[in-house]
């Protein structure tokens, strides 16, 4: 293993005491809801735990990613010690001059622009208090480096994934050292220290081919291994190997391995009062354990095709269900958030009647983490989004995996073979 570095943040003082101005820690989350929850989840943990306020900045991208101002009046309300600082929009960024294949090259693009941004908001707030940290999503790491660096400010980064998920992308750079083939040429398992053989086809899908999204998270593979140290959303019983392979510096053979912390379970009780009550109403008249809820994350979308088959499928189990439908994707680019969905347009001519009293179909959105601790929930289908898988584990739900984006096929490779707490989908 490499040599520990002095960890920042620490109780009994954060790197010395640089005066009298009040100190604070910058968060840096992704663009999107999910990030954004999770990383005000770590700001509530921080100021409750060192008594820090923290400060919260936004990148509003130009493309639909759903609505997160209620959400951040709620927390501004709340008395938490977090304040949010929104930064100005990118001037050389737009949408439409990125074709990009991938959703994640999109924010990368985006997030870069913001760069400049960033470096102009950390100097303002370093004008009236001392920053001790930052901590960023592993998104924005490499737009954030510079600045940080220049400003003598640690930077921690934040990863909303497992253990296993991290020491893939630790072991990112190993990977690409050891062939010249593409991850899709490749073909076969590969071996990353701390977790089960993984198909090389299991990696996320735009590092799939030696393209330009490839190169940005081999970017961030080396930006990781030299932050002051990271963060995740993981703990020792759950994932043993995958830390101890991580902190015994495995996964970055010829490098330094900053420490990990591993904090989880991070789980947001924040609730929308107004569509909670449909869903736990009703799931109270269900008996226990009856219940199979399907729900796939914020950017989960299916075609008509395919939602009509789920509908079939669910109907001709005769099982109770739950399930929560988001409109298809629009157009042939990144499945970003579309329009409300209309269920009675979306789904088979007669289902929701037929279904009535044994199923209920929600719109876009339920109280997750709630849901699966209701004693009717006994199954969840799920797109193995990590902050859902940890809340179905924190409620003792098993799983079906049903894989679609991001690292979500590397977590199920952990929930089947490693964890032992999904079945799969076969595709």
């Amino acid at each position: 293993g490499s040599p520990k570095r002095r960890s920042g943040l620490s109780e009994g003082g954060l790197e010395g005491d640089r005066g009298k101005m009040k100190r604070t820690v910058a968060l840096y989350p992704a663009p999107g809801m999910s990030h954004l929850i999770t990383m005000v989840e770590l700001g509530k943990l921080i100021h409750l735990r060192l008594h820090l306020p923290v400060t919260v900045l936004i990148a509003s991208p130009p493309f639909n990613l759903g609505d997160t101002t209620p959400y951040v009046k709620d927390v501004e309300s709340s008395d938490l010690g977090i304040s949010f600082h929104y930064l100005p929009q990118p001037f050389d960024f737009s949408p439409q001059d990125h074709n990009a294949q991938h959703h994640e090259l999109l924010v990368f693009k985006f997030l870069n622009a913001c760069s400049p941004h960033v470096k102009d908001a950390l100097e303002l707030i370093s004008k009236s208090s001392t920053i001790l940290a930052t901590v960023v999503d592993f998104f924005c790491i490499a737009s954030v480096s510079v600045a940080a660096a220049n400003l003598g400010l640690p930077v921690y980064v934040y990863l909303i994934s497992p253990a296993g998920a991290l020491a893939s992308l630790l072991y990112f750079q190993e990977q690409h050292r050891q062939t010249d083939l593409s991850f899709r040429r490749l073909n076969e398992d590969l071996h990353i220290p701390g977790i089960p053989p993984l198909p090389s086809l299991d990696m996320p899908p735009p590092t799939l081919d030696r393209e330009e999204t490839y190169y940005c998270f081999l970017e961030v593979s080396s930006q990781m291994s030299r932050a002051h140290g990271i963060i995740v959303d993981t703990f020792d019983a759950l994932e043993p190997r995958a830390l101890r392979a991580i902190r015994n510096g495995l996964c970055v053979p010829n490098g330094p391995t900053p420490p990990v912390h591993g904090i989880g379970p991070v789980i947001s009780a924040w609730k929308r009062a107004e569509r909670d009550d449909q869903c736990l109403n009703w799931l109270d008249s269900q008996p226990d354990c009856s219940v199979v809820f399907l729900c796939f994350g914020s950017l989960g979308r299916f075609s008509v095709d395919q939602l009509g088959q789920i509908a079939d499928g669910l109907e001709r189990s005769g099982q109770r269900f739950l399930w929560v439908v988001r409109g298809p994707a629009s157009g042939s680019g990144p499945a970003l958030v579309s329009e409300d969905p209309d269920p009675d347009a979306l789904l088979p001519q007669g289902f929701l009647e037929r279904t009535r009293g044994k199923g209920l179909v929600v719109k876009s959105w339920a109280p997750q983490a709630r849901v699966l601790s209701h004693g009717a929930v006994g199954g969840f289908v799920t797109h193995c989004g990590w902050t859902s898988v940890l809340e179905s584990v924190c409620a003792g739900v098993p799983m079906v995996a049903w894989p679609l984006y991001a690292e979500q096929r590397i977590n199920r490779v952990l929930l089947v073979k490693e964890l032992r707490l999904a079945v799969v989908i076969q595709e």
